[in-house]
């Protein structure tokens, strides 16, 4: 088979599998952002967030699929900048992060097939090997690289979240009607 067939394959495959989620799951340092931390002279942690992927969060929910965050680390800019998106599902401080997840979802009855997971280290790997559709960044540590079906080609914090949404909705069939806004003139 020649690699470009395989990777049409692959692709297929990863489209399938994002046809059927119904949730994402996102980790904070590393994935919506770049991984470093920033603290002020007062002590006070600072991130940066990519816009790209705030809108992509914003346009994915619009369609129809629940996004929620569970990160190691517990930031008041975390906080925010999760209701700043309309992400309602919000655990921070944790990693134990299936136990977390399960924690997240035990009342609306899901499936993990259904779950597509967005992570970059260590903590993520229980995840990561337990829901249908686990996805890394490419500056992920290698173990988690290796277990994702699907590396983005954007870095965490550089829009990577933004297409693992647009490749969400365009699997699901609804990128077109999420993009026909900005696409209006009147």
């Amino acid at each position: 088979m020649s690699s470009k067939h395989k990777e049409h394959k692959d692709a297929e495959k990863i489209d399938q599998k994002l046809a059927q989620v119904r949730h994402l799951v996102l980790d904070v340092d590393g994935v919506l952002t770049d991984g470093r931390l920033f603290f002020d002279n007062s002590g006070n942690e600072l991130k940066t967030f990519s816009t790209l992927d705030g809108h992509g969060i914003k346009m994915l929910q619009k369609s129809g699929v629940q996004v929620a965050i569970i990160t190691g680390r517990r930031s008041s800019v975390v906080e925010r900048r999760a209701h700043d998106l309309g992400v309602h599902k919000l655990i921070q401080g944790r990693e134990d992060k299936f136990t977390a997840l399960k924690e997240l979802f035990g009342e609306d009855g899901y499936r993990l097939e259904d779950i597509a997971y967005v992570g970059d280290d260590y903590p993520d790997l229980l995840v990561m090997t337990r829901v249908g559709c686990p996805i890394s960044v490419p500056n992920a540590a290698a173990p988690v690289r290796e277990r994702a079906i699907w590396v983005t080609e954007a870095r965490g914090g550089e829009g990577a979240v933004r297409e693992v949404c647009d490749r969400i909705m365009k699997a699901q069939g609804t990128f077109d009607a999420a993009l026909a806004p900005y696409l209006r003139q009147d």
